[in-house]
């Protein structure tokens, strides 16, 4: 048979399947899906893929946030065979020698969580290892990394769950978590082992607490390729979002830092979005000291206890750069502690900036101090996951704010219908727009630290990747289908400036010298980012005569 009859024969069985795969009323469409989609998975990679590519736009938000999560909710009980590495905290010591137990001679990308913080749902201990699965399943799918060539890996220190540690049925270690240097140390212990193994792989950490995101993003950044979806990968995308809304609103991309921005979350990825949003702006505005310390000012972050201000006690350092000066906020009617509504009324804000993890926060009293705001189309960002923990809906926000606001998600929503043939666009700013091309990028530039220029440069080519038309009407990220191409464009883009920040050693038979010619026509890089992407096709096995 045919790919088209092979996949068009499955598709049938699926739809099919889809309804009579149900548990009863518990169990909702979408995990019948996975089910099905898993199996073929198991049965026939290379199908897998085709199937996923070929559907990316349905089938993304199966594989990936936010049917995920409800996958790794109910991980122990939908599991049918290993897929990745355990490493748990009774392996110490062990684990030089279990990373050979892998069969892949080589690896090109692993994807590792912890499982402390999966999407917004918390701890799910080693039932996050879905989420890695998830992850490394869209690398392959959007920026052609040879499946053959990934790992996903869970690292089991423990769950602070007391439903999963009563369970029977939970998979991981039954105790509490390990805290400060013993947690530490078995983190180092398998950094050490993998990249002992394979000096050139890539690590992308996932879904980490928040606690332990940035001390281990800084611990290892700067000595292996690795880097931190949750800060920055949700930072690169909400930066192109943050670039998009200022072309949406008719303005040039260069008066980013003139934005008044309000954050509502203050954990990892939060803070992450509001540091790179600083270094962006103090990038345009000549990179200098004092730039980058007036850029400071245009954030208000808000967090569960309301506004931060130096008044706050046991403040996270992480948040410290952005906590408002006690006498500057009065000034504006504001004090430590100010409500949401409260600063939104007060500071009339360009851009309502959600990662909270609350479902519902951007309340309809929020939304209505919105209509305040001093922009003609103010920005609605309601990035947590997954879509019950969104701030608020694209139809609360069409409903309340206006027609002429610009919506963005992390989780999917639908277009919403405002009549007289008008859409209101909901973009979702999800972070698969990125972290592909970072890493394959990384790996394609043989760069040996994922710096922030390269991440920079991702997303503002992601930010001018919509047309002039589109963002005026609105749209500021693309359609997940031409997710391939996105790719290989932020792909591009990364080899570029790790090229130019004098990173890049060259990647097989490609040295440092070569990529540095190809670099110099934008049509060349493309190419060879084009032929280094894996496709889904079955070898030739018997070749037909004539």
């Amino acid at each position: 048979m045919s790919s088209e009859q092979q996949i068009e024969r499955f598709m049938v069985d699926l739809k099919r399947l889809e309804v009579q795969a149900r548990d009863g009323p518990s169990d909702p469409n979408a995990l019948a899906k996975w089910r099905i989609l898993n199996r073929l998975h198991d049965r026939n990679e290379t199908m897998y893929y085709k199937v996923l590519i070929a559907n990316i736009e349905e089938y993304a938000p199966i594989v990936y946030t936010p049917t995920v999560g409800l996958v790794c909710q109910n991980y122990s009980g939908l599991f049918r065979r290993p897929r990745g590495m355990y490493f748990s905290a009774e392996d110490r010591g062990e684990m030089m020698s279990m990373v050979y137990n892998w069969p892949a001679g080589q690896v090109d990308m692993i994807v590792v969580t912890d499982g402390s913080r999966i999407l917004g749902l918390g701890d799910l201990g080693v039932q996050g290892i879905g989420i890695a699965i998830g992850k490394l399943d869209l690398y392959v799918a959007a920026a052609g990394i040879n499946p053959q060539r990934v790992l996903p890996v869970m690292i089991d220190v423990g769950t602070n769950n007391e439903k999963l540690l009563k369970n029977p049925l939970y998979l991981g270690l039954q105790q509490h978590r390990l805290d400060g240097d013993e947690y530490i140390a078995v983190i180092d212990e398998f950094m050490e082992a993998v990249f002992t193994r394979w000096p050139n792989v890539i690590v992308q950490f996932e879904d980490f607490q928040s606690k332990w995101a940035f001390k281990l993003l800084q611990r290892y950044r700067n000595a292996h390729r690795m880097f931190n979806d949750d800060v920055q990968g949700t930072a690169g995308v909400a930066i192109a979002g943050l670039l998009g809304a200022v072309r949406a609103q008719g303005r040039p991309m260069i008066d980013f830092p003139k934005q008044k921005i309000v954050v509502a979350g203050a954990g990892s990825a939060g803070i992450g979005v509001v540091n790179a949003a600083r270094k962006t702006m103090a990038r345009m505005l000549g990179n200098t000291e004092h730039a980058f310390d007036s850029a400071k000012s245009q954030f208000w972050v808000v967090d569960a206890n309301g506004l931060i201000t130096d008044e706050r006690e046991n403040i996270d350092p992480d948040a410290l750069p952005f906590a408002r000066n006690t006498n500057e906020a009065g000034r504006q009617g504001l004090r430590e502690g100010s409500s949401l509504v409260e600063v939104v009324r007060q500071v009339r804000p360009d851009v309502l900036l959600g990662l909270s993890g609350v479902g519902g926060l951007f309340s309809k009293e929020v939304l209505e101090a919105l209509k305040g705001s001093t922009s003609a189309k103010p920005a609605i960002f309601a990035m947590s996951n997954p879509t019950k923990n969104a701030e608020c809906t694209p139809e609360e926000a069409f409903s309340i704010v206006g027609d002429n606001i610009i919506f963005a998600s992390g989780s999917p929503f639908r277009d919403v219908d405002l009549g007289n043939g008008q859409i209101g666009h909901s973009n979702q700013g999800n972070n698969m727009y990125l972290f592909p091309g970072i890493g394959l990028g990384t790996l394609l530039s043989g760069s040996r630290i994922i710096s922030d220029g390269m991440l920079q440069a991702a997303a503002e080519h992601l930010a001018a990747y919509i047309t002039e038309d589109e963002v005026l009407k609105g749209m500021i990220f693309p359609p997940i289908s031409k997710i391939r191409d996105i790719t290989k464009e932020v792909e591009a883009a990364v080899v570029k400036e790790a090229v130019e920040e004098d990173l890049a050693e060259g990647y097989r038979d490609i040295d440092a010298r070569e990529l540095q010619k190809i670099c110099q026509n934008e049509e060349e890089v493309l190419e060879y980012v084009e032929n280094s992407m894996w496709s889904p096709e079955y070898p030739t096995l018997v070749y037909k005569r004539g």
